[in-house]
C-alpha cells in the first residue's frame, strides 16, 4: 500500500484511515463534516485546513473537499471514486440516502460517531449521540450536536456550557473550531440578553483572527458584536462609536458576492451607527455622506421585491441622510429625499401600519416645506397629524402642529403680509 492512499502508525503497524486533529467543524456544511484521508500527499493540506486556511496546493485526493467548500456538491460526488472507509463515509455525507450507516459506521474506528453527528444534524435520528470517550476535535462536535439539541428543546441555559467545553476541548487542537464554537455561544447568549455576549464575541474573535478561510464567519461575529453595542447604546450612548470599527471589519473581510446579506446588513448598520452618532464637530458631518453610500450600497441587495421591509427601513435612513448632509447639491437632495419618501409609503399603508406611515408622512411634509412646496407639505402633515392623533403618539402630534404653525407663518411672510 503506497502512502498517497493511507498511512501506517509506527507505534502499531494498522492503517490510520485518518489523521489527527481534523478541520471538524470549522466550515461550513457539508465540508465541516468531511475527513481527509491520512496520507504525505493530503498532509499539509489538512494542517493548513485545521488553522482556518486553504491549502496552497489541493492533492488530487482532495478534490472532493475543495468542490464541497466551493459548495459544489455533484462535483465533490464525482471526485469520490474511492472505496476506501474515509471515501465511503465522505460520499455518505454529501449523500446519505445511498449509503447503509451502519456499515459505514462499522469500519470508520474513532471517527465512528460522526456518522451519528450527522444523521442528527440532518434529522435522521432525534438523539444527539453520546460523547463516549472521545476527545479534541472528535469530542467538540459531539457536544456541539449535544448543543444543538438543547436549543432545539428550548433551553439555551444547557446549550452554552456544552459549548463552553466544546470550545475547551478544540482549542489545543484547532483554534478555528475553537473560535466557531466561542461564537456559537457568544450568539445564543446575545439571544437571551446574557450580558456576556460581548465578551465571548471578541474571544471567538481573537481565536479566528488568523483564519483566513473563514472570512464569512469573522464578520458574522464582527458584525453581532457591533449590533450588541449598538442596543447596549440605547442606554449608554458613548459605546456606539465602539460598534463602528466592526462594521468596517467586517466590510474588510468579505464582498457582496461572498455573503450578500450580511454585507448589506453590515453597510446598513454602519449608516444606521453614523446616523445616530451625535454632531460634536464639523467634521462629524462627513459621516453623513458615508452614511449615504453605505445605503445606496445595501440597497444593491435589499431590493422592495425580495426584502421588502429592510428596504423600506434603508430608503428611510437613505432619505433622512439627504435632508441633513451639507452639499452643494442640497435642493437636489432634498427632491430625491421626498421622492423616496413616496416611494416608502407605498409599503406602509394606514391599516398595516399607520404610526410608521405617519413618521414617513411628517418627514415628507417637513422636507416639502423646506422646499417651498407648501400646499403638498401641508396635505403630507394633515395625514401625518391625524394618524399620530388616532394613534395616541402626542408628542409626535405636537411636532407637527410646531411645523404646520411654522409653514404658516412662513406662508403669510411669502405674501407680504406680518406674520402674527
Amino acid at each position: 500500500m503506497t502512502d498517497t492512499v493511507a498511512d501506517v502508525s509506527e507505534d502499531t503497524g494498522t492503517v490510520m484511515l485518518a489523521a489527527r486533529p481534523q478541520p471538524l467543524g470549522a466550515f461550513g456544511l457539508p465540508a465541516g463534516y468531511l475527513l481527509i484521508p491520512a496520507g504525505r500527499d493530503t498532509e499539509a493540506a489538512r494542517a493548513a485546513l485545521v488553522d482556518g486556511r486553504l491549502p496552497e496546493q489541493w492533492p488530487d485526493r482532495l478534490e472532493a473537499y475543495r468542490h464541497a467548500l466551493a459548495g459544489d456538491r455533484d462535483g465533490a460526488l464525482h471526485a469520490l471514486t474511492g472505496d476506501d472507509p474515509v471515501s465511503r463515509y465522505n460520499r455518505f455525507v454529501l449523500d446519505p440516502d445511498q449509503a447503509d450507516p451502519a456499515a459505514i459506521r462499522a469500519d470508520l474506528g474513532e471517527f465512528a460517531v460522526l456518522v451519528d453527528v450527522v444523521l442528527f444534524a440532518l434529522g435522521r435520528t432525534d438523539s444527539a449521540p453520546e460523547l463516549d470517550g472521545h476527545d479534541g476535535e472528535v469530542a467538540a462536535v459531539v457536544l456541539a450536536a449535544q448543543a444543538s439539541a438543547a436549543l432545539a428543546d428550548g433551553n439555551p441555559a444547557a446549550a452554552v456550557p456544552l459549548l463552553d467545553r466544546a470550545a475547551e476541548l478544540a482549542r489545543p487542537v484547532g483554534r478555528p473550531l475553537a473560535g466557531v464554537l466561542a461564537g456559537a455561544a457568544a450568539g445564543v447568549c446575545r439571544d437571551v440578553e446574557d450580558p456576556s455576549a460581548l465578551q465571548r464575541l471578541e474571544r471567538a474573535l481573537s481565536l479566528l483572527e488568523d483564519a483566513d478561510a473563514l472570512r464569512v464567519a469573522r464578520a458574522e461575529l464582527h458584525v453581532s458584536a457591533a449590533g450588541v453595542l449598538h442596543e447596549q447604546a440605547a442606554q449608554r450612548p458613548e459605546l456606539l462609536p465602539a460598534a463602528v470599527p466592526h462594521y468596517h471589519s467586517a466590510l474588510q473581510l468579505i464582498r457582496r458576492d461572498d455573503a450578500p446579506l450580511l454585507w448589506a446588513s453590515a453597510h446598513a448598520d454602519l449608516a444606521t451607527a453614523y446616523l445616530t452618532m451625535p454632531m460634536v464637530e464639523a467634521s462629524s458631518q462627513l459621516r453623513l455622506g458615508i452614511a449615504a453610500q453605505s445605503l445606496r450600497q445595501a440597497l444593491t441587495v435589499f431590493t422592495r421585491d425580495e426584502h421588502p421591509q429592510r428596504w423600506a427601513s434603508v430608503q428611510l435612513n437613505l432619505a433622512n441622510s439627504m435632508v441633513y448632509t451639507p452639499s452643494k447639491h442640497r435642493q437636489d437632495n432634498l427632491v430625491e429625499a421626498v421622492e423616496i419618501y413616496e416611494a416608502v409609503l407605498q409599503s406602509r399603508d394606514r391599516d398595516g401600519d399607520p404610526l410608521g406611515r405617519a413618521r414617513v408622512l411628517a418627514n415628507q411634509g417637513n422636507v416639502l416645506a423646506h422646499l417651498g412646496l407648501f400646499d403638498q407639505a401641508k396635505a403630507k402633515l394633515y395625514e401625518a397629524r391625524f394618524l399620530f392623533e388616532d394613534g395616541g403618539d402626542t408628542d409626535s402630534v405636537r411636532t407637527v402642529r410646531d411645523i404646520l404653525d411654522e409653514v404658516a407663518r412662513q406662508t403669510v411672510l411669502d405674501r407680504g403680509e406680518e406674520a402674527p
